[in-house]
């Protein structure tokens, strides 16, 4: 019997499973009112406080944010095993100001409906699970014998640039088992992460008057250039490798010749070899554009979010695909993406990421969650968090 299949049949277990179908609303209920709260990132310390909040009222032990406003509690395992660690980012896309109204696609029965929220599944249902699951291993008394660390972590989305999960991974090092939870991407497994430079390319010129000074370079006509010019990079399709420029900013008035203009650029691959020669090509036309001794092009850094594997046959991904089969998901998808698991996947260290239910239009304000299989979602995340733990049904079933 396989150690998924042995741990859901224990009956404290199977009483836990049932209760996420009972408690769907109430779920829903909480999620909606983490994503009320805006969040936008470096700015998530009104939901780390609430989640510590509940941590404590919980009775999690341990309990306490740092100075980045990850926010930590411990629920003790009955051994000195490697701890587990559950986490889900606080921050979103969104600005301060982002109008945050949820809309229900069915108002007689929402939980039957899409549900339409900015951040409502990336991430309010992630922090939300955290929650839910620490109350349901202390009502059900399911012990495990590794510590089970809660962390809301900070600084996944954006130019957050992943540090939340950097200073987890500091804490608590290659001696600790990672759980990522999103609130979509039910079904979806990430055991392979996806590597992301991102670079801020600025330009700079003398600039002048529309009239007066017409034929100096302009800062934006540069940049336009050089945009235009990223988009004609040839990028393999395999492995898959990504360009994207999605910010860009310059000038000060209609008839002033642009002395400055910058873009964000954003490259990404699931190896490392073709993001490397895709970083090569960009500052090889950064330098063809300081070909020209008035214009001023710089390449700076902004973002490093690492690539790296877990393979397949590792127990933490075999595990997370026994449980979704088990709570009826027979095609498990196996995917490489961009979460705060890239920091242990990097480094060796055992990480997934899992999601807890399906949703749409990501980075959108008009985001929506499917709560379908919301109960499936958080058995999968009950069953791998127990096994990952050292959940002991024999034991459980004679406390």
């Amino acid at each position: 019997m396989s150690i998924i299949r042995q741990i859901a049949l224990n009956r404290q277990v199977k009483t836990a499973m049932e209760a996420f179908w009972r408690e769907r609303d109430s779920i829903l209920e909480l999620t909606i009112a983490i994503q009320q709260i805006p969040s936008p990132t470096d700015a998530e310390v009104e939901i780390a406080n609430l989640v510590e909040k509940q941590f404590r009222k919980i009775a999690l032990t341990d309990v306490g944010q740092d100075s980045l406003h990850n926010t930590f509690g411990r629920i003790q395992g009955i051994a000195s095993e490697r701890p587990v660690i559950i986490s889900a980012h606080t921050d979103t896309v969104f600005p301060a100001g982002t109008d945050l109204t949820v809309r229900f696609e069915n108002q007689e029965e929402p939980e039957h409906g899409l549900i339409y929220g900015p951040g409502l599944a990336d991430n309010a249902l992630g922090v939300a699970s955290l929650l839910v699951l620490a109350r349901a291993l202390k009502k059900y008394r399911l012990k495990t014998y590794s510590d089970v660390w809660f962390v809301a972590n900070v600084g996944e989305e954006g130019l957050g640039d992943l540090k939340g999960m950097r200073a987890i991974v500091d804490r608590f090092g290659d001696q600790a088992i990672y759980i990522v939870v999103e609130g979509g991407s039910y079904g979806h497994i990430f055991h392979e992460a996806t590597g992301v430079k991102r670079y801020e390319l600025s330009v700079q010129t003398q600039g002048g008057h529309s009239w007066g000074d017409f034929g100096s370079p302009n800062a934006i006509h540069v940049l336009s250039h050089l945009v235009s010019a990223l988009y004609d990079i040839a990028l393999p399709r395999e492995p898959k490798t990504t360009l994207n420029v999605g910010v860009i900013q310059g000038g000060t008035t209609i008839n002033t010749i642009a002395a400055e203009a910058c873009c964000q650029l954003d490259l990404r691959s699931t190896k490392p070899e073709p993001l490397a020669q895709l970083v090569n090509a960009v500052i090889n036309l950064v330098n063809q554009s300081n070909s020209n001794p008035d214009v001023k092009v710089a390449m700076t850094q902004i973002g490093d979010r690492p690539a790296g594997t877990i393979p397949p046959e590792t127990d933490l991904v075999r595990w997370a695909s026994a449980a979704l089969n088990y709570v009826g998901k027979d095609h498990v998808s196996y995917l490489a993406g961009s979460t705060d698991a890239n920091i242990p996947i990097s480094l060796g260290i055992p990480a997934v990421c899992i999601g807890l239910a399906n949703s749409g239009n990501t980075h959108r304000t008009d985001e929506f969650l499917d709560p379908t299989h919301l109960p499936q979602g958080f058995g999968q995340l009950l069953l791998l968090t127990l096994a990952a733990a050292g959940f002991d049904s024999g034991r459980q079933a004679i406390a």
